[in-house]
């Protein structure tokens, strides 16, 4: 019998801070768009096709 019938996701959800204001905001490891910092605007992720190029501090990876 299998033990296992649902596959794991490989993305995970990401916590960032800003570079500019250092707010801190939970963004998607697999991104389909540009994201943007909630407080001040500036970009903290883009969408590369597959994993996101994050463009800020990481401060921890969420399971």
């Amino acid at each position: 019998m299998p033990k296992n019938l649902i596959k794991e996701t490989k993305s995970r959800f990401i916590r960032v801070r800003c570079p500019k204001c250092k707010n801190e905001q939970i963004i998607f490891g697999k991104t389909a768009q540009k994201i943007s910092c909630l407080v001040c605007g500036k970009e903290l992720a883009e969408s590369t096709g597959g994993k996101t190029k994050i463009k800020a501090q990481v401060l921890e990876v969420l399971s």
